[in-house]
């Protein structure tokens, strides 16, 4: 099968990602192999590939937000069969014993993996899933536009939920890429006044058409004090910020899987039982809560394709904030 693989770290600018051929996998026991037709384009992948996260096995087929159809099942499966269309994120497997597992809490299982990153994703024309972690997808949304739902819209999702931002509540969004596209729709369907904080001019534009009450840069004041928000974009420089507009008792969720440094605090921005909280992961049920409210919405992913070859030029364009909404792959 065709293939882009990672053989070591490297910036995207150097073209990392190397076409070569790889035998197709072969599903095992509980397992399920799909024909990918579309990978969503992450910053999780930019960290894998560029060396941010600590790679645990290369060489490695990156990719996560996978959609594609099933052509293989293995031993005792039993809930898909050939030619169901189904959805891969990030979360590839847990324990199922461990004390995180037992209390709702999979997505901090000290023995998970990830697709894409311990095993092979889907920057390929094949991908090996177990049955437990894959997706029926709703019939009216479409591959391309199913693809970013899988982590982007999961990650905002969950995102959203840690910030205990409640209906009527203004809300922060920090960075307006792939996942805050989709995140804002959930928001403004929750009754939520939005307002996105984002250095291109492009992004705002696109964050007002998704109804933010207001867009501007990190330094602008917004309307009011913020309830809560989300930080996308993995700069630690925008906890400060976010904190200097956020009200007493209000909650900031960092949705990155990385972030620079954040700089040293005064303690006052962070008095009055303001809360600063990571989002890591997630959970089956958060997958299953997203696909079910994407169509209630329903959620309209802005998407931009590319050809498996350029995922190298794909990448650096979301390196650089050039892409509006998400990027998928079609394979």
């Amino acid at each position: 099968m065709r293939a882009l693989c990672l053989n070591g770290a490297r910036p995207i600018e150097d073209q990392p990602l190397m076409p070569v051929e790889l035998p197709a996998p072969v599903p095992g026991p509980g397992e399920l192999r799909l024909r990918i037709e579309a990978c969503g384009l992450c910053r999780t992948d930019l960290h894998i590939i560029e060396g941010d996260l600590p790679l645990p096995a290369l060489p490695v087929v990156p990719g996560h937000q996978i959609v594609g159809v099933v052509d293989q099942v293995g031993e005792g499966v039993t809930r898909f069969q050939a030619r169901d269309r189904l959805g891969v994120p990030w979360l590839y497997s847990t324990c199922g014993r461990c004390a995180f597992c037992r209390r709702d809490q999979e997505n901090l299982c000290d023995a998970a993996r990830f697709t894409g990153y311990h095993v092979n994703g889907g920057y390929a024309e094949f991908v090996v899933v177990r049955e437990a972690f894959a997706y029926p997808l709703p019939s009216d949304i479409s591959t391309i536009h199913a693809a970013p739902l899988l982590c982007a819209g999961v990650i905002g999702f969950r995102a959203l939920r840690l910030s205990e931002i409640k209906p009527g509540e203004r809300l922060g969004l920090y960075g307006f890429g792939g996942s805050a596209h989709i995140a804002i729709q959930v928001a403004v369907h929750w009754g939520c006044e939005v307002c996105v904080f984002t250095r291109s001019e492009a992004h705002r534009t696109l964050a007002r058409q998704l109804g933010a009450h207001w867009a501007g840069r990190v330094e602008d004041a917004p309307p009011g004090p913020l309830d809560g928000a989300v930080i996308f974009a993995p700069a630690g420089r925008l906890v400060p910020e976010a904190l200097r507009v956020l009200r007493k008792g209000g909650t900031i969720a960092a949705a990155g899987i990385t972030m620079s440094p954040i700089p040293e605090l005064d303690y006052a921005l962070l008095y009055q039982e303001r809360t600063v909280r990571s989002v890591a992961n997630s959970t089956r049920q958060d997958v299953r809560d997203l696909l079910r409210l994407a169509v209630e919405i329903p959620i309209r992913t802005e998407v931009r394709t590319f050809p498996l070859q350029e995922a190298n030029h794909a990448l650096q364009l979301l390196k650089e904030s050039r892409l509006s909404g998400a990027g998928v792959l079609t394979i």
